[in-house]
């Protein structure tokens, strides 16, 4: 059975979607099948993979709502062994209807439980919040990856994100663990990168990758050519970063 991964953190522009996308491509180019669920309204998931979001017939939305299948909007990416449920702002309305549905924190877990089988992993990418989107896919998880910015205002809200998280694991999913932190746009000529670094060491200790990734204009140019980064510039830092990545990860999770 997959491992269903979520990839949260409610402080937006912290290379959430950005890890989201390259750690999956690199690990469904290591051989590995990999499906990347959307759930995040903005649908930047589905666009940097060149799928035309405003022109979907069905998204993520109608799988959550359970008025479809996942077989029937999962649609493959350029990427061997990665494909990907899509979504759009469809989705918003979701925060609203699931609050009179019988265990609404479990839908999205009911949704994609019967497709496990047919991935190795299934990554997440969560909004940029803790609303009851975020919460599905946490009830929904096995376990999380956090990227955090290398700046000193991505320390605030944190610890409301890890609390949440044990909330879940106590309540709704006892086996959600937190797999690890992935350090994003980091710039190790900063002194302030290098505190915060230390800080979030301090406070996660070896769950932190070892792998950090720099602020790099080629994953930021990637997304508007429709590609991840291997497509659009491999030999780049922010390629080799997540490259480096999912190495770690694919040997964190042998290890397990």
């Amino acid at each position: 059975m997959g491992k269903i991964i979520s990839f949260s953190n409610q402080k937006g522009g912290v290379g959430k979607t950005t890890s989201a996308i390259n750690l999956a491509t690199y690990v469904a180019k290591a051989g590995k099948k990999v499906l990347l669920v959307d759930f995040d309204p903005q649908g930047n998931a589905t666009s940097g993979f060149g799928v035309e979001k405003n022109q979907l017939v069905k998204n993520c939305y109608d799988v959550l709502m359970g008025e479809c299948s996942p077989l029937e909007v999962i649609v493959p990416t350029m990427v061997e062994n990665l494909d990907i449920l899509p979504c759009n702002m469809d989705l918003a309305a979701a925060e609203v209807d699931l609050v009179s549905m019988l265990a609404r924190e479990s839908s999205l877990k009911r949704a994609i439980d019967p497709i496990k089988g047919n991935y190795d992993f299934i990554f997440v990418d969560c909004p940029p919040s803790l609303g009851l989107l975020t919460l599905n896919a946490l009830v929904a998880s096995d376990s999380v990856i956090i990227p955090i910015q290398s700046e000193f205002f991505a320390l605030e809200g944190l610890s409301q994100l890890v609390n949440t998280i044990k909330i879940v694991k106590q309540r709704l999913n006892p086996a959600l663990t937190i797999n690890g932190v992935i350090l994003t746009m980091y710039d190790n000529r900063t002194t302030m990168s290098k505190q915060v670094t230390a800080e979030i060491y301090k406070y996660f200790g070896d769950k932190v990758y070892t792998v950090p990734v720099p602020r790099n204009i080629k994953l930021v140019e990637s997304p508007s050519f429709g590609v991840p980064v291997v497509l659009h510039a491999p030999k780049s830092t922010g390629a080799a970063s997540y490259e480096a990545l999912a190495k770690q990860f694919l040997q964190r999770e042998n290890a397990l």
